[in-house]
């Protein structure tokens, strides 16, 4: 038996950067819907989010690996025309976008919604109103498009879920099904839902249905060609796989030489590396990563890869939080260094920044350049004209000394 293969914590990280696309250079001049499509197959998936204090979630990654690019590239992919989308929603990695050539691969989770095997309050909510839910689809289906508020016999918000009402609930459910999916989005970032049928096109819905076991192989090559090199966890946490399914899917790829087992210093469980993952000596690279970015979602990964503890506040009541209400850390190099506390003040097209935080033996003078650099850019890129830096902490003492 050949000897497993041993990476440092170094060699780790700069493998798990350049997997998720950091290191190889933004693009020259304008950036356009090719470069947005190919940073999205590469990640595999982008996060969706709500929340809006700065842009939504879906939105920063690719400012993240690309600068300044226009988001409505990403709108026409995601809820453009059908001739032009090349994206899709599903839950994935908590409610995603993902490129059209993988729904095949979801079908699986699809059909297990439809036999009732799978888990949760929509399975028990189909349970028990069955009848509605049927009506639900044929309303869409007579209708077309529609949001959950368009229905007339919604009901009344009940329980958790954000207070989901039944006409909701019913959505969603035909939704996690695929029996309905997302025709576009509208106001306030609302779902508008249609038959699948109607929405996809043929060739997407022409294409074979692998086998579950196929499927999630698939899944799970794509999980290691984004993560570069995981543990079993970070593996099955990307697209949220079963764990004795997982199991069984790793041991085949293992076998298959799909994934090569190796040990990596520090890291306190097994590791699987890509076999075609970039191995760089060195990642030059700046970027303020978004709470729900894939290289830190996963937040013990972040810790394990980093040495950065990282928990987003937003829920933490104002006299509890550490940072701020909505933090992203600030990647130099190949380090976490610092995180900043952001804010888009659209009224006043400024770039608030209430809070900036060093890492312990990080020294302001090596961070405040480049990020200042990147704070400008972003605000850039969300249209807005001034930033409004702290002038506390080391961070906000070294942007005074700096000056204009």
């Amino acid at each position: 038996m050949s000897r497993k293969l041993k990476l440092s914590a170094a060699s780790a990280r700069r493998i798990a950067l350049a997997a998720q696309g950091f290191g190889i250079g933004r693009p020259d001049g304008n950036v356009n819907r090719g470069h947005v499509k190919r940073v999205i197959d590469r990640l595999g998936l982008l996060q969706i989010d709500s929340v809006n204090v700065l842009a939504r979630a879906h939105y920063l990654p690719l400012f993240s690996r690309l600068g300044n690019y226009d988001s409505a590239h990403l709108d026409g992919l995601a809820w453009g025309s059908s001739s032009r989308r090349g994206l899709f929603e599903f839950w994935a990695h908590e409610a995603s976008l993902l490129p059209l050539a993988s729904q095949p691969l979801l079908r699986w989770r699809m059909a297990r919604a439809r036999e009732g095997t799978s888990k949760g309050t929509l399975q028990q909510f189909r349970r028990e109103k069955a009848n509605y839910i049927e009506d639900v689809r044929r309303h869409v289906e007579a209708r077309g498009p529609l949001a959950a508020s368009d229905l007339a016999d919604g009901g009344a918000k009940r329980g958790p879920w954000w207070g989901w009402n039944d006409g909701k609930l019913a959505l969603e459910w035909l939704f996690f099904a695929g029996i309905v999916t997302t025709a576009t989005r509208r106001g306030t970032f609302e779902r508008v839902y249609d038959l699948s049928e109607r929405v996809f096109p043929a060739e997407i819905q022409a294409l074979p249905t692998p086998s579950t076991e196929d499927a999630q192989r698939q899944l799970l090559r794509l999980s290691a060609r984004a993560l570069g090199i995981a543990t079993e966890f970070d593996l099955r946490d990307y697209f949220r796989l079963p764990v004795a399914d997982t199991k069984a899917r790793l041991g085949e790829l293992v076998d298959a030489g799909d994934l090569l087992p190796v040990e990596v210093e520090g890291w306190n469980r097994p590791a699987y590396l890509e076999p075609a993952a970039r191995q760089p000596r060195r990642i030059e690279t700046r970027a303020l990563l978004a709470p729900f970015d894939p290289l830190i979602w996963e937040r013990d990964r972040t810790e394990r890869i980093f040495d950065f503890f990282y928990r987003i506040e937003i829920y933490t009541p104002v006299a509890k939080r550490k940072h701020g209400y909505y933090v992203l850390p600030f990647l130099l190099g190949d380090r976490l260094v610092g995180r900043v506390d952001l804010k888009a003040d659209r009224p006043n097209s400024t770039l608030l920044v209430p809070a900036a935080h060093l890492e312990p033996g990080v020294e302001a003078r090596d961070v405040a350049a480049p990020m200042r650099e990147e704070l400008r850019l972003m605000a850039d890129w969300l249209g807005l004209e001034n930033n409004a830096l702290p002038r506390g902490g080391d961070l906000g003492h070294e942007w005074s000394r700096m000056g204009k």
